[in-house]
């Protein structure tokens, strides 16, 4: 599980910019030290949580929370980790991060999360 992880080998989570799932320079980056470290720990099933800011409908934020998800397993799957590992889900805005009601706030909940299963 992650918690026995050293926190040098944990997945990162990843932000997008509002109403974005393309992943930007800086979450590719994350995804690539992710990847290494799905590498090092080859049996471990991840559950990515796709996440949005309160702004926009509940099945609106639920679908791009969803795509948010999946890019970042689609771009981990590209690097060579097994597809078989992931199960995606979508929080849409239910789940925030930062419970604040501002931009810096909004910044924060727009985000892919891994967690163990």
């Amino acid at each position: 599980m992650w918690k026995k992880w050293p926190r040098k080998r944990r997945c990162e989570d990843i932000f997008f910019d509002y109403d974005k799932y393309t992943l930007k320079p800086e979450a590719k980056a994350t995804l690539e030290m992710n990847a290494k470290a799905l590498k090092n720990q080859t049996s471990a099933p991840i559950t990515i949580e796709g996440h949005c800011d309160e702004r926009g409908t509940e099945d609106y934020n639920m679908a791009l929370g969803e795509k948010r998800a999946k890019a970042a397993m689609d771009y981990l799957v590209s690097l060579g980790v097994s597809a078989s590992r992931f199960t995606i889900i979508s929080y849409g805005e239910s789940r925030p991060f930062e419970p604040g009601h501002s931009e810096a706030a909004w910044a924060k909940n727009r985000r892919a999360h891994f967690a163990a299963k």
